[in-house]
């Protein structure tokens, strides 16, 4: 008996709500504007990083940014880092003077995420990378905007298959398709 009921399939379904919200082209326009919102958030940061030699040359906004956040105050104030780990990866981070190229890195990743987002190319992979980057920054102990966009940005992920429907996803995803349903540049090469 108990192995019959093993071997039953069980399919949990999405609620209504969250089928709708999530998974239907009818609500691509509220998704155009979140994803709108969080890509010139990103862009305006990037742009505006990418003219100051502090983050294109030198490292050194980067460099202080870390220093001050691996730092611990005397008590009783709290450090803000708050995990240990993530103290001694920036740390390792500032005493091998990964700044140099890791600000560069920044600077990139945040003005890329921004075209990517507000063109809706790759929305999900865009918006996966731009939480990575609002984490870390939480990580280092700087709420700012951060809070916002990382939640925008699951939300963004979550809706992956309608975030993009108004922009590039809408003509790339059907070409491409995803890693477990190739699209119509490797249906071809997937029979092969």
């Amino acid at each position: 008996m108990a192995s019959r009921m093993l071997d039953q399939k069980i399919v949990f379904t999405d609620p209504p709500i969250a089928e709708k919200l999530l998974n239907s082209t009818s609500f691509a326009l509220v998704w155009l504007v979140v994803r709108l919102y969080v890509g010139y958030q990103w862009l305006s940061s990037g742009l505006g990083k990418l003219s100051n030699p502090a983050w294109t040359v030198t490292g050194e906004a980067l460099q202080g940014f870390w220093a001050r956040a691996v730092a611990i105050p005397e008590a009783p104030a709290r450090p803000a880092i708050t995990y240990d780990w993530y103290r001694a990866f920036l740390q390792g981070l500032l005493d091998s003077g990964s700044h140099v190229w890791f600000a560069k890195l920044v600077v990139a990743g945040e003005i890329l995420i921004g075209i990517a987002l507000i063109l809706g190319l790759f929305t999900a992979i865009a918006a996966f990378f731009g939480g990575f980057m609002n984490w870390n920054f939480m990580m280092a102990g700087t709420a700012s905007t951060n809070p916002v966009l990382f939640t925008l940005s699951i939300l963004l992920i979550l809706a992956w298959k309608t975030a993009g429907y108004w922009g590039l996803d809408r003509f790339v995803l059907p070409m491409l398709g995803t890693p477990w349903q190739p699209g119509k540049v490797f249906k071809g090469k997937a029979e092969a």
